[in-house]
C-alpha cells in the first residue's frame, strides 16, 4: 500500500499497473494502461505525464532515439491542464502534485539530453511545486524523491549554475530526502531507488549502492536499471562479480527481437575493459572483435557511438600488440 494513493480507485489502479509495467520493462503494456487513464480521465494530466514517462524509460533503456515531439507534447499538455486545475483550487494537493510531476519529468528529460540549464530551471519549478505539496501534507512522500534528487545534483553540477548568486551544497540533504522517500512506498519509489544507487556510485559509496540495488532486485530481479547499477558498483569491489552481472544484463538485451545493438556495444565494451583489467586479454580481445564485427548498425547508432567504437578499436589494437 502506498503512503498516498489517488482517491479515485480506478485512477489509482491504472496508475499502479502502468508504473509496475515500467519497472518490469514491459513498456507497451505500461503505455496501454496510461492510454486508458488518459482516455477515461482526459481532464486529469496523469495519463499524459506517464505516457511521456514510459516513452522516456523505453527509449533510454533500449538505446532508441527519443520521440521528443511525443514526449514534449504530452508534458506540455499536462502542464497546461495542471495549471488550470491549480488555478481552480490552489490548495488541492493532487493538483499541485500534477504540476510538480509535469515539471519534474521535463527537468529529467532535459537532464538526459544534457540540457543542464533547462534541467535546473525546470527542476527549480518542480521543487517549488513539490514543496507546496509538503506544506499541505508533510507526509506526501512522493515529493521527497524529486526534491532529494534535485538538491543532490544541483550541488554536484555547480559548473552549470554560475548564473545563480548562491549555490548551497545540499548533497547530504538530498540523500536524506531520497532515503525517506524509499522508506515510505509511493508511486515513484523505484525512481528514487535508481536515483540513489547512482548517487552512491557518484560518491564512491559502492557498498551502499550494492545493498540498495540488491534490495530492489529482490522485488524486480530482471530490472536492467537496477542490475546495471549493481554491476557498476561491483566494478570497484569485485570485477569478476561485476562481469557476471553485466553479462546477465547483456543477455537480457540480446533476447530483445530486432535490437539496435546500442546497449549491446556499450556493455560488451565495458566487459572487455574489465577483462583487460583482470588480466584476461584473450576474452577482452574476443569482445572487442565481436563488437567490431557488427555490420547492421543504423547511421544514428554509428554516429552516437562513434567515439566508443574508436575506443574499442584502440583497445583491440593494444590487445593485439
Amino acid at each position: 500500500m502506498f503512503s498516498q494513493s489517488y482517491p479515485d480507485s480506478t485512477v489509482n489502479n491504472l496508475l499502479n499497473s502502468g508504473i509496475g509495467e515500467i519497472t518490469n520493462q514491459d513498456y507497451d503494456s505500461a503505455s496501454n494502461y496510461f492510454r486508458q487513464l488518459d482516455s477515461k480521465y482526459p481532464n486529469l494530466p496523469l495519463g499524459k505525464i506517464y505516457l511521456a514517462a514510459a516513452d522516456i524509460a523505453k527509449s533510454y533503456d533500449l538505446g532508441e532515439r527519443f520521440n521528443s515531439d511525443f514526449i514534449n507534447a504530452n508534458l506540455n499538455a499536462a502542464k497546461e491542464l495542471s495549471k488550470e486545475l491549480v488555478e481552480k483550487d490552489g490548495n488541492n494537493i493532487w493538483y499541485n502534485y500534477f504540476l510538480a510531476l509535469s515539471n519534474g519529468y521535463s527537468a529529467y528529460f532535459s537532464a538526459i539530453n544534457k540540457s543542464w540549464l533547462a534541467a535546473f530551471s525546470e527542476g527549480l519549478s518542480a521543487k517549488s511545486d513539490f514543496e507546496k505539496c509538503l506544506k499541505l501534507d508533510p507526509k506526501f512522500y512522493d515529493a521527497y524523491s524529486a526534491i532529494g534528487a534535485y538538491k543532490y545534483w544541483k550541488s554536484r553540477k555547480t559548473e552549470f549554475l554560475e548564473w545563480l548568486p548562491f549555490v548551497k551544497d545540499e548533497e547530504q540533504s538530498g540523500i536524506n530526502l531520497l532515503q525517506i522517500a524509499i522508506a515510505h512506498a509511493s508511486y515513484n519509489t523505484n525512481v528514487a531507488i535508481s536515483s540513489l544507487i547512482w548517487i552512491y556510485i557518484d560518491r564512491k559509496e559502492y557498498n551502499n549502492a550494492v545493498k540498495l540495488a540488491q534490495a530492489a532486485l529482490k522485488q524486480f530481479p530482471d530490472n536492467r536499471f537496477f542490475l546495471w547499477g549493481l554491476a557498476r558498483a561491483y566494478e570497484n569491489i569485485n570485477k569478476d562479480t561485476s562481469i557476471k552481472i553485466y553479462l546477465k544484463v547483456l543477455n537480457s538485451y540480446m533476447m530483445i527481437p530486432n535490437q539496435n545493438h546500442y546497449q549491446e556495444i556499450i556493455l560488451k565494451h565495458i566487459i572487455a575493459q574489465l577483462y583487460q583489467k583482470n588480466g584476461d586479454s584473450q576474452k577482452a580481445l574476443a569482445f572487442c572483435n565481436n563488437i567490431l564485427s557488427i555490420k547492421d548498425l543504423s547511421s544514428r547508432v554509428s554516429k552516437e557511438l562513434s567515439s566508443r567504437l574508436e575506443r574499442v578499436r584502440k583497445l583491440r589494437d593494444e590487445l593485439v600488440h
